[in-house]
């Protein structure tokens, strides 16, 4: 098994942190790993939120054993968890599995530019939480006989599809970013590139299509 060698201890912690969120979603995550010198980018898609969850990862060194300079595989989150090893700040790359459709549909690695408009990080956690109350109190409004999964996802839909602050960007990132643990701090960045949205914090980054620009700005590898 190829090892990767994090460039420490912390690097580990998040890794696995961020692997479990997405296992606390779906028991079943694929991630897809990509890695050129000495960084790794794991991506991988929650399915409560529609959106494309990605964390870079600092390594120590490229790779052990000789392999090629860039790696590029899609494998279970769950045997990639359970082979990081935080005190040693390595994790193994597990056996590549067949991976799900998003997994061939990356977002560009260049092109980004800033996008203005984005609120402050506090206006934006108090945004999610303010849509969090909003489900609730409405989900909790209905009749007994009218709280049914196809009302429910319809207020969902309704709620989180909304965009932040005329931004384009749909609440459901915002969401998702704070549900993987990367709305912290006061370090957030809002990008584009083609079609693509990204919300890019020091823990992590979400990204988004956006609506109705058709197929520009994909990058199929």
């Amino acid at each position: 098994m190829t090892v990767l060698h994090l460039a420490d201890e912390g690097e580990a912690a998040d890794l696995a942190a961020f692997l479990s969120r997405l296992l606390h979603y779906d028991r079943g995550a694929a991630v897809r790993l990509q890695a050129a010198g000495t960084a790794l980018a794991v991506f991988g898609r929650p399915p409560s939120f529609e959106v494309l969850a990605i964390r870079a990862v600092r390594l120590a060194k490229p790779y052990e054993n000789g392999i090629d300079v860039t790696l590029d595989v899609t494998v279970s989150a769950g045997e990639l968890l359970e082979t990081v090893d935080e005190s040693a700040a390595t994790a193994g790359v597990p056996a590549a599995v067949t991976g799900p459709p998003w997994a061939g549909v990356l977002p560009p690695r260049g092109g980004w530019q800033a996008e203005p408009g984005l609120p402050e990080p506090g206006q934006l956690r108090r945004l999610v939480a303010a849509s969090v109350a909003e489900f609730r109190s409405r989900t909790e409004e209905l009749a007994p006989e009218a709280r049914t999964r196809a009302e429910l996802d319809r207020i969902g839909r309704e709620i989180w599809s909304r965009t932040v602050a005329g931004t384009g960007l749909p609440v459901r990132a915002v969401h998702a970013a704070q549900s993987l643990g990367f709305l912290r701090g006061d370090d957030q960045v809002l990008f584009s590139s083609g079609s693509w949205l990204r919300l890019r914090t020091p823990y992590g980054s979400v990204a988004v299509r956006r609506a109705g620009l058709g197929t520009l700005g994909i990058s199929v590898r």
